[in-house]
């Protein structure tokens, strides 16, 4: 059976058993807070435990590396429709040790682009076009800086309220201990 056939049957009997009941809630966050954090799949369950949330408890965006790229980019937006429509009060982004955006070679994927049949022309028009695909593609070098970065971009972005608290956060993915990088209380 392939994935998305198996997806399909599983949830049609997810459905049918009426399983979704115990995942009841609003679109509000219980705990007034919305969670930047990596799309890497050792946080799945384990981020959610370590912080003691549960379903409605929090927003959570995700994206490779927990990354604030843009300042006026998709991950910049759901943040502050978090906070201007759904009602979270406080911001916290948490990065992970050991994330393949650490150190992360762009040229390592514009390869694995080729391969698959992303030509030169094609990058080059991007790059002709204003588009630095090496910058695009790179990661970050150290995760708590980067996490310090992306703290400072939403606690100084014009849009977001200065009474918000913006927290920094790394999380070891092994044990699920968490370390402070920035207290968004302290001023």
């Amino acid at each position: 059976m392939r994935m998305l056939e198996e997806i399909l049957h599983f949830n049609e009997q997810f459905v049918a058993e009426k399983k979704y009941e115990e995942f009841t809630t609003t679109k509000f966050p219980n705990k007034k807070m919305v969670i930047l954090t990596c799309m890497d799949t050792r946080l799945v369950e384990l981020l959610p435990r370590a912080l003691n949330i549960r379903n409605g408890d929090v927003k959570i965006v995700k994206n490779a590396g927990a990354l604030i790229m843009h300042p006026f980019g998709s991950i910049m937006r759901s943040l502050l429709v978090a906070v201007y429509q759904l009602q979270a009060e406080e911001v916290a982004i948490i990065g992970h040790y050991d994330c393949g955006m650490s150190g992360m070679k762009p040229d390592i994927v514009i390869e694995e682009m080729k391969k698959r049949g992303v030509s030169d022309d094609m990058l080059n028009t991007l790059n002709y076009s204003g588009i630095d695909v090496q910058e695009w593609l790179h990661g970050f070098d150290n995760v708590k800086d980067s996490v310090a970065h992306s703290v400072e971009i939403v606690k100084n972005h014009p849009l977001m309220p200065k009474d918000v608290p913006v927290h920094g956060l790394v999380i070891d993915p092994a044990t699920g201990r968490l370390d402070s990088v920035i207290d968004g209380y302290e001023k």
